[in-house]
């Protein structure tokens, strides 16, 4: 039957008996067996070893890029600052010029008055102040010593270089005694013409270790730095430093800085990052954030791989439970098979007159054995039997119940052959047990020679009647299925069969579809059956053409044809 047989084949879709004790055992399920090879020991994956090189590989790359770009812009900068701090020191030479300069052209025009000298030039003279020494010269005379002297006497080395005349007239030049005992920084400034010349001469001590700091809050205070006496970058030349230990390692910057007629070089090394602190730390930063992102995508990647392992590894048992399960299933077919044509007759008695047909098609959903099932059997010399029905359900108990009523039709078929009277004394036995099923049951006594039919059913599907030209089906009373109660005895309908017709009679499998109402598989049969030839083929035609390949029921048909 429709509705029952679908929830039959529902329940009836299980796994196999050995599967479901496994289960119910509180087996491990397939998913918790560990993968070959895989010990207690944790051991990365390839993929996780892979990911996590190219991650390192990234990272260091990006590190390496911006500790590049990082020194690059320190550099920049760098080199903007040295050309700053030179620009501040070569503008400096003025503070140091005009002053010796303006005395050495007072000197000349008042020739050489030492006292307008001392007058001019003490302001800038003493203690905290510009100058500790400054003296007046007579150059090119027969004199020795300065004319006048304002502060401390000038050095020995100092006396030497102006006697020498090294200066050059008209500029600012810088006189080296670093080496002497007492090592200071001399300034000479000469004019006249072609007279007497006079010279001007200035001098300040240097520290003895050279040491000298920047202001906190000068804008070069973020710098080191080192002022060379010339050209070079001797330790002999060094004028001052702020710089505790020589030579100075790392980052460095210089510049030639032209000091009148001489020049000083300055060396500055950055104390602390020029660019700020966050790009200082970037490099670093970018590998540490690499490395950790690194870690956490070979870990994703590592547990990924693992889970695709076990997933393998599932989909490889449940392809080999599957093919188990299939193989069980192709066997329970079988059986299945082999047992409901072992209940069903075996042969179909040969009547004079009449051609007896009979098909039947196992449901193709499912492994499990149906109720329907036919018989004709011959009650007479000229007359015969058809019984078709269908017990609800599917499985053992549908087919022992299908076997039990079978053989009970049978049995009231050998007292009394009156449809009605067989249906109603079947009705009787099974109303008398205990049962949980129904059954649709057709019954039809064939008279031969006069081609009458005497028809009975309980809730049974009528049978189509083909005449070669069309086909109708047979209008039979409603009555209910076997197992349903059922007071009155069961109504007989009786039609005249034409020459040559075909009855068909069948199962709802053959009719029924799921999602549409049972008149339009009626309609189906009919105008298929009617286009068909009346021949030894036709159930075979409509079996083939009728049921589908998912088909959820077994189906039954029988044709009985009049051969005059």
């Amino acid at each position: 039957m429709s509705e029952a047989g679908e929830a039959d084949l529902g329940a009836g879709t299980t796994l196999p008996r050995d599967v479901g004790a496994r289960e119910d055992a509180g087996a491990s399920p397939p998913a918790a067996t560990a993968a070959p090879g895989v010990s207690g020991r944790w051991r990365p994956s390839g993929a996780a070893v892979l990911a996590l090189a190219i991650g390192l590989l990234i990272t260091a790359a990006l590190a390496v890029t911006s500790l590049e770009l990082y020194r690059h812009n320190e550099r920049r900068l760098l080199n903007l600052r040295v050309r700053e701090l030179g620009l501040v020191i070569s503008g400096a030479s003025s503070t140091v010029q005009t002053p010796l300069a303006s005395a050495a052209a007072l000197a000349d025009a008042t020739n050489g008055s030492t006292a307008k000298f001392k007058t001019f030039i003490k302001p800038y003279v003493g203690q905290g102040k510009q100058f500790t020494s400054v003296s007046l010269w007579a150059l090119g005379g027969a004199s020795r010593g300065p004319l006048a002297v304002a502060g401390a006497a000038p050095s020995a080395a100092g006396r030497a270089a102006v006697e020498r005349g090294s200066g050059t007239p008209g500029k600012l030049t810088i006189v080296n005694m670093l080496v002497s005992p007492h090592p200071s920084l001399g300034f000479q400034y000469s004019v006249g013409g072609s007279g007497r010349r006079f010279a001007v001469f200035a001098q300040n001590p240097l520290p003895a270790n050279r040491r000298s700091a920047l202001e906190r809050n000068s804008a070069f205070a973020d710098l080191d730095y080192l002022l060379y006496l010339g050209r070079s970058k001797r330790a002999r030349d060094l004028l001052l430093t702020s710089v505790p230990t020589l030579p100075v390692h790392g980052l460095q910057a210089s510049d030639v800085v032209p000091f009148g007629a001489s020049a000083f070089t300055l060396v500055v090394t950055p104390r602390e990052p020029l660019g700020g602190g966050f790009f200082h730390f970037l490099p670093w930063l970018t590998a540490i954030v690499g490395l950790v992102i690194s870690l956490a995508a070979a870990l994703m990647t590592d547990r990924l791989a693992k889970r695709r392992r076990r997933a393998e590894l599932l989909a490889a048992q449940l392809d080999k439970l599957a093919g188990e399960n299939r193989e069980l299933y192709i066997e329970q077919r079988g059986i299945a098979h082999t047992l409901q044509q072992a209940l069903l007759p075996s042969t179909l008695p040969e009547l004079p007159g009449l051609h007896v047909d009979a098909q039947y098609v196992p449901a193709q959903s499912g492994g499990d054995i149906g109720g329907d099932w036919y018989d004709v059997v011959a009650v007479g010399e000229r007359q015969a039997l058809l019984v078709i029905g269908d017990v609800s359900g599917h499985g053992v108990d549908a087919a022992t119940t299908m076997a039990l009523l079978r053989h009970a039709t049978l049995a009231y078929i050998a007292q009394d052959h009156r449809p009605g009277v067989i249906l109603g004394r079947l009705s009787d036995f099974v109303g008398s047990i205990a049962h949980d099923y129904f059954a649709t049951v057709l019954c039809a006594l064939i008279d031969i020679d006069s081609h009458r039919l005497t028809i009975a059913s309980a809730g049974h599907l009528p049978p189509l009647l083909l005449d070669g030209e069309g086909g109708e089906y047979v209008q039979i009373s409603a009555e209910p299925p076997i197992g349903f109660p059922h007071d009155s005895v069961f109504r007989e309908a009786t039609v005249t069969v034409p020459p040559g017709a075909t009855l068909v009679a069948f199962t709802d499998g053959l009719v029924e579809r799921r999602g549409e109402v049972l008149d339009e598989g009626l309609a189906r049969l009919r105008k298929m059956a009617s286009a068909e030839q009346l021949d030894d083929d036709l159930l075979a035609r409509l079996a083939r053409e009728l049921t589908s390949d998912d088909h959820r029921d077994d189906t039954a048909l029988v044709s009985i044809q009049w051969q005059s």
